[in-house]
């Protein structure tokens, strides 16, 4: 039975089309808004004057427009109105990032702190967080949620982790942070969260393979502008496709999984930094040239093997990516086309848009999202 339209729905649906109005287009007049989406000005009015008041949106300057007499004034909303934190758990240090309702950094914090899967740890971490969100001002109810990426595969309902053998925190419940954090809390694959970062700044994506190159490798399947998690869980697990029976033992407890190839781990040396290998790199030093084109060369056998599965747009990504140029993706090229059976047109390759923090704030944006759906129903 289809649910009747009552004139509060009307108000709601008018409500919402004026707010997602000014939010994508930044600043606008009441007679765009009006214009637009075919509203009187009456009803732009009324709901114009209750977002204000409420907080939501406010008078940003003034538009020139086309009609004789004083600038009409402009309309933005307020991105601050609400924010989300993204918190990254690695194995030494805790990464946190806040984000206003653009998905945009507000403050960001890092502090060393070794894991363990104990008490003490847990609410360590939380005094962390409880001083950061302290630090950014405003009252308790800006704060949506906090989003904790994790190096794991995380359970649908996003309150426990499945499967977590580099952090050793398989069967980590978000209870542990919870009784420490008045706010709502959830977990994300940090892959999974690099990958919802990319869609929030591309809204054009609708299907792309996801690879996270980064201390580890990850990866995550974007498909109709969502991401893919699977009948159980753990769809692109790509790290773990085993490449050669005989090789480097990964941390899966198989040997020559794609992790052994294409992750940070087994790129840099030991206290080497990504800014000093590139360096030498991009200086042409054959031993550097060598191990780089070794790694480049198991990429592309990576990418080629998936994308005979997938034959989608690929997205490099994690904390390669900002290092990554046009001259390293033709050589991905060369190489896949000596795998290929087909004659590949090169343009399914790129490099991610947003390289730099994308798995903090990614963990953050889920909770930015859900209030800007809500902004549907209210």
């Amino acid at each position: 039975m289809r649910k009747s339209i009552t004139p509060n729905l009307i108000k709601q649906n008018n409500r919402s089309l004026i707010y997602h109005y000014i939010y994508k287009n930044k600043k606008v007049s009441q007679q765009d808004i009006s214009y637009d989406l075919r509203l009187s000005r009456p009803t732009v009015t009324t709901n114009l004057t209750a977002m204000e008041q409420e907080g939501l949106i406010k008078k940003n300057g003034q538009i020139d427009t086309e009609f004789v007499g004083r600038k009409a004034a402009a309309y933005s909303i307020v991105a601050g109105y609400r924010m989300g934190i993204g918190v990254e758990i690695l194995k030494n240090e805790v990464k946190m990032i806040a984000v206003d309702l653009y998905g945009e950094e507000i403050d960001r914090m890092a502090c060393e702190i070794d894991y363990e899967y104990k008490e003490s740890y847990f609410k360590a971490v939380c005094e962390k967080i409880l001083e950061f969100k302290d630090s950014l001002g405003g009252s308790d109810g800006q704060l949506l949620g906090i989003g904790f990426a994790m190096q794991g595969l995380v359970s649908p309902d996003r309150k426990s982790v499945l499967y977590g053998k580099i952090m050793d925190c398989t069967g980590l419940s978000t209870r542990e942070f919870t009784r420490y954090l008045p706010y709502p809390c959830s977990f994300i694959h940090d892959a999974y969260s690099a990958a919802f970062s990319e869609i929030w700044v591309s809204p054009g994506l609708t299907d792309a393979f996801y690879l996270s190159l980064s201390k580890h490798l990850g990866a995550a399947i974007i498909s109709r502008g969502e991401i893919l998690a699977g009948k159980h869980g753990h769809s692109s697990t790509i790290e773990h496709i085993q490449m050669d029976s005989d090789g480097e033992l990964c941390y899966c407890g198989k040997r020559g999984c794609l992790e052994t190839l294409c992750s940070l781990n087994v790129l840099l040396r030991e206290q080497e930094t990504l800014d000093a290998f590139f360096e030498k790199v991009r200086n042409g030093e054959p031993a550097f040239l060598s191990r780089w084109n070794l790694f480049l060369t198991n990429l592309a056998r990576a990418i080629n093997l998936l994308h005979l599965i997938y034959d989608t747009d690929f997205i490099l990504g994690g904390y390669l990516a900002p290092y990554l140029c046009d001259g390293d993706i033709s050589f991905l090229y060369k190489r896949i086309q000596d795998l290929t059976p087909f004659t590949e047109t090169q343009d399914f390759i790129r490099i991610s848009k947003m390289p730099r923090h994308n798995i903090t704030i990614g963990a953050a944006l889920p909770y930015i999202q859900e209030f800007l759906n809500g902004m549907d129903g209210q």
